[in-house]
């Protein structure tokens, strides 16, 4: 068998494939492979192991039937055509809990830049604006006792949740798809409708699956129902909120704040006026940026292949 890795992943996967005695070759370029190249690429290999770089959309499936499983390096996987590659016998697995502490931990540190306005004043000094002592200047949220409301209450909004009970005793609300009888017994948490979420959170952190029903859930309308005083974070795909009337809410006074890990489009234009605001912290798509997540990553991602030519149960199959 013959696997084709779109990224240069860490060894922990290569090693575990070779040991398996399976032929890997990996693109090692930073720029990704465009969707014409990644099509040719794959007519020699039976296996793909990719990244949310890469467009898996119908028409690439259709070209690569051939393929046995195409394996994300990474938890989401909204650039694979997971229905198309159903309909064509191709199986689909990713790496769910490969990121959750180090994606969790990126949304609290967001919670943190944001209601302290850290990046904006850490330019201040780069600057040279560090100036005498104003009582009125720069000041910030405090979060105890706040509202924690999470819109998709999976693995890492667990763990946001955990953390900000843990540091700041706050009551946690959720909306979600399903009642999460383990979140309200642990958290004592409440579910609640969308609107009442966006009504009742002091802090509203996102970690929800992009799909139909997400995408540009955050709008206009949406952040109009927000408090006045709330932080907006979301560190699931820039899509789910729509940049431009995020923008406004903030320049505004809508809302108070906002920490994104993802943005629309990525990567962000260095231009882009939000990158200027004082109530606002951006990192570049980093949640799972850790040694351990992403030598895990690799490891999950590995092992949906290495268990699939084993005639085992793919553990992490999504489709």
């Amino acid at each position: 068998m013959k696997v084709l890795i779109t990224s240069n992943i860490p060894e922990t996967g290569i090693k575990m494939l070779k040991n398996e005695g399976i032929q890997v070759e990996i693109w090692r370029q930073d720029q990704p492979m465009t969707p014409q190249e990644l099509v040719k690429k794959c007519q020699d290999f039976q296996a793909l192991l990719t990244t949310g770089m890469d467009s898996i959309n119908k028409g690439f499936l259709q070209k690569c039937t051939h393929l046995n499983i195409i394996s994300q390096f990474g938890a989401g996987y909204d650039n694979i055509d997971e229905i198309e590659a159903r309909k064509l016998g191709i199986a689909v697995g990713n790496a769910p809990d490969a990121m959750t502490d180090a994606t969790a931990d990126i949304a609290f540190v967001l919670m943190l830049a944001a209601s302290r306005k850290i990046c904006h004043l850490h330019k201040s000094i780069v600057a040279n604006e560090w100036g005498f002592f104003n009582p009125r200047a720069h000041l910030g949220l405090e979060l105890k006792g706040l509202t924690l409301g999470i819109f998709g209450m999976g693995r890492i909004g667990f763990e946001m949740a955990k953390r900000c009970q843990g540091a700041y005793q706050m009551k946690i609300i959720y909306c979600s798809r399903s009642e999460k009888p383990s979140v309200e017994q642990h958290f004592g948490a409440i579910k609640v409708c969308f609107d009442e979420l966006l009504e009742q959170s002091d802090i509203l952190s996102v970690h929800c699956a992009l799909n139909d029903q997400t995408r540009g859930i955050f709008n206009k309308a949406a952040f109009h129902k927000m408090k006045k005083s709330a932080l907006f974070i979301n560190t699931s795909r820039g899509q789910v909120h729509q940049q431009n009337d995020l923008y406004e809410a903030l320049v505004g006074g809508t809302i108070w704040g906002a920490g994104l890990d993802v943005t629309n489009p990525e990567p962000m234009r260095p231009d882009d006026p939000l990158l200027h605001l004082e109530n606002v912290a951006i990192t570049p798509h980093i949640g799972s940026a850790t040694m351990q997540a992403r030598d895990e990553m690799s490891r999950q991602a590995a092992q949906n292949i290495v268990q699939y030519y084993r005639g085992n149960k793919v553990e992490n199959l999504v489709n």
